[in-house]
């Protein structure tokens, strides 16, 4: 068992990653003291899996807990699908004590974490993610939301969770393309922060497809401590979390553009990330060896480089409404090579018109 501790100043809290951890989810909850009912949301797909197994070891815990059970996919990330679980949260008559706990992936996350921040202007919110994309990035930094048609993630809040529990265990029912998606993003922890990390995964990649547990287990206990060290400095994204959102410039646009269907959101943030360091190769920032590398390892994950079927003109509509534009200005995050990168928020619109014309066709 390996433990990850997020310290922040209105209360850290701990990420544990180990084989079984689901079955162990009420005794890590019973440590923090909370009430004695909950709310489990998880999509369809999750439920079959692991939806009697949670519920369980919630029981064994003296915790009384109702399901509530969304469709899987980005659409469940809704105002509409916030109303219903707050509707089962006040016929389970949940208190400000009562745990919102997600079991499932970032949809799962980002909705109940959502519910969890609004509802009863607060409640405690556990993350127990099931999807490798879900372990290393999004239940970890209290970053919850839902989509509006005009984006993704633009109703939201900071809202931190009390626990994380990674079982590693249960990566192993993971489709193949869930578990690329979740590669992307620990692909970007390498590149942002750390080279030995990203040679690393090239030298493991045939283990890491293979789903060695104790390589899975590294991705994750690395993945979570890179981020917990970023979002420790800056809780709020004022400026350094934002290298967190390396390739999610382009990323959340190829996903909206392509009404969130086509592209996973892992594979919309590799083509991201491959976009960002061609338009740093393309300003001088870094050498053409740093596109080829990160071109490379993506390969080797089975993840793409190119937004076939998109319109450059038509992911330059959504750059405009990137969360992390000031003033009308996108603050690119671009490669300085691998393990470093700069916020950069003076890209002529040319370069980045050149870029996006490079990934699509």
């Amino acid at each position: 068992m390996a433990e990850v501790n997020v310290n922040l100043p209105g209360g850290g809290y701990a990420i544990y990653i180990e084989p079984g951890g689901l079955d162990l989810l009420g005794e890590r909850i019973s440590r923090l003291n909370l009430g004695d009912r909950a709310l489990v949301v998880t999509d369809a797909v999750v439920a079959d899996l692991y939806g009697e197994r949670a519920l369980a070891a919630l029981r064994r815990a003296g915790v009384r807990a109702g399901l509530a059970v969304i469709p899987p996919g980005e659409e469940s990330k809704s105002l509409a699908a916030a109303e219903g679980l707050y509707t089962q949260a006040i016929e389970g008559g949940l208190d400000r004590r009562s745990p919102i706990i997600a079991v499932g992936g970032g949809v799962v996350g980002d909705l109940a974490g959502f519910v969890a921040a609004t509802y009863l202007r607060g409640v405690p919110f556990i993350q127990v993610p099931t999807t490798l994309l879900a372990q290393v990035d999004s239940s970890v930094g209290g970053k919850v939301a839902v989509n509006h048609p005009a984006g993704k993630n633009l109703i939201g809040a900071f809202y931190q969770p009390r626990l994380v529990v990674a079982d590693v265990a249960v990566l192993a029912t993971l489709p193949a393309r869930e578990l690329a998606s979740g590669l992307a993003e620990v692909v970007k922890y390498g590149v942002i922060a750390d080279a030995a990390f990203f040679a690393w995964l090239g030298a493991n990649s045939e283990a890491i497809l293979a789903r060695d547990a104790g390589v899975l287990g590294e991705i994750v206990r690395r993945s979570c401590e890179i981020k917990a060290a970023v979002v420790e400095q800056d809780e709020k994204e004022s400026h350094l979390r934002m290298i967190l959102n390396f390739g999610h410039t382009i990323g959340h646009a190829v996903e909206a553009a392509t009404g969130f269907a086509r592209y996973t959101h892992g594979e919309g943030v590799a083509i991201g990330m491959y976009g960002a360091a061609l338009l740093a190769s393309l300003l001088g920032r870094c050498g053409r060896e740093t596109v080829e590398n990160v071109a490379a390892l993506l390969g080797r994950f089975g993840l793409p480089t190119a937004a076939r079927g998109c319109r450059a003109e038509d992911l330059t509509a959504y750059l405009a409404r990137d969360k992390k534009s000031i003033g009308g200005v996108v603050n690119w995050v671009l490669p300085d090579g691998i393990g470093r990168v700069t916020i950069c928020g003076d890209v002529p619109d040319e370069a980045v018109r050149q870029v996006l014309a490079a990934i699509t066709g």
